[in-house]
């Protein structure tokens, strides 16, 4: 959609370059630093446009060559991270885990923990 609204958008400023190009057909003296020149308006206007939209084109051409090649750069780099991260992955499953959390020897928290005793001296230091 984004694209019809661009196309449509260029026609309309091409059109409008076209019409005011058309009304202005008288010459003019041009100076080109080494010479002066007298061609017509038109010729002058339809000029400049062609010569803007090859620079404004040749600059969106650059700038697509240098984010598809940053398109490219990005996708080797994440399909070798992708297999670092597979390898990693298979290497970790050969590691067998205990689930039930549960451990043969008791919890250390447990053994950490004094239990009150009988003795009257013990309690009242």
């Amino acid at each position: 959609m984004k694209t019809q609204w661009s196309l449509i958008a260029a026609l309309v400023i091409a059109l409008l370059t076209a019409v005011f190009a058309v009304i202005n057909v008288n010459s003019v003296q041009v100076n080109l630093l080494f010479s002066m020149v007298s061609i017509p308006l038109i010729l002058l206007i339809l000029g400049c446009t062609l010569l803007g939209g090859l620079i404004v084109g040749s600059f969106g051409i650059f700038r697509q060559y240098r984010l598809q090649r940053e398109i490219k750069r990005l996708t080797t780099q994440l399909h070798t991270l992708q297999e670092e991260h597979t390898s990693t992955v298979e290497a970790n499953a050969d590691v067998t885990y205990d689930t039930t959390g549960s451990s043969s020897t008791g919890s250390t928290f447990d053994q950490d923990i004094e239990q009150p005793s009988s003795n009257p001296d013990r309690l009242s230091k």
